[in-house]
C-alpha cells in the first residue's frame, strides 16, 4: 500500500514532473517499500537513481547517509545557506538535458513546476519573457529567438523548465537542449 507523499515546498508535485514514480521496490536507505521511488538525479559517490524513496529525501536521511544532494546549479538571488541546503538535500530534483539549474528569487528557493513547451508557456508570459532574455544573451537575432521559443517542446528538445517564486509568484524558466 502506498503512503501519502511527503510535502515538498520547492517541488510541489514530483509525481506530475516525473521525479517520483510509483514503485514496489525497496528504498536502499530505509529498507522499506512505500509505493514510490525517486527517479531524478542524485549527486553522490554511489549510484542511487531510482533507489531512494521520497521520505528519505524529505527527512534528509538519504543526503546524510550517502553525502548526496538532488539539486543542480543554483541560479538567481543570493539566499541563506539553509535555504540552499534544504533545496539541495531535502527536495527531489529533476532530470534535464544538461545539468539542471534551480532558481532562487526573493530570498527563497523557487518552486519547480515542471518541463514546459511553447504551448504551455502561453499561460506564463513572465516565464516566456525570461526565456526570451536568456536567448537574447546568446547573441541570437530576434527571428532566431522567436523560432527557438516556438520550437520548445515539453516532452522533447529544446525544452524549458518552469519555476514559480514562492514569495512574489513570478514565473521563471530556462531553456535546455543537447
Amino acid at each position: 500500500m502506498s503512503e501519502l507523499l511527503p510535502v515538498f515546498p520547492y517541488h510541489p508535485d514530483p509525481l506530475a514532473t516525473g521525479s517520483v514514480v510509483a514503485s514496489s521496490r525497496v528504498c536502499v536507505c530505509c529498507g522499506r517499500s512505500r509505493g514510490y521511488l525517486y527517479t531524478g538525479p542524485v549527486y553522490a559517490v554511489e549510484e542511487l537513481r531510482g533507489r531512494l524513496c521520497p521520505w528519505c529525501i524529505a527527512d534528509g536521511s538519504a543526503a546524510e547517509r550517502y553525502e548526496a544532494h538532488f539539486m543542480g546549479d543554483p541560479v538567481g538571488d543570493e539566499v541563506q545557506v539553509a535555504v540552499v541546503l534544504t533545496v539541495a538535500a531535502n527536495t527531489p530534483g529533476f532530470s534535464a538535458w544538461q545539468d539542471p539549474r534551480w532558481f532562487f528569487h526573493c530570498g527563497d528557493g523557487a518552486a519547480f513546476l515542471g518541463a514546459v513547451g511553447a504551448a504551455e508557456l502561453s499561460e506564463f508570459p513572465d516565464a516566456r519573457e525570461a526565456l526570451r532574455s536568456e536567448a537574447d544573451g546568446w547573441g541570437w537575432g530576434v527571428d532566431e529567438v522567436e523560432r527557438h521559443l516556438s520550437a520548445l517542446d515539453k516532452d522533447g528538445q529544446p525544452t524549458a523548465y518552469l519555476f514559480r517564486c514562492r514569495s512574489c509568484a513570478t514565473h521563471l524558466a530556462y531553456a535546455d537542449f543537447t
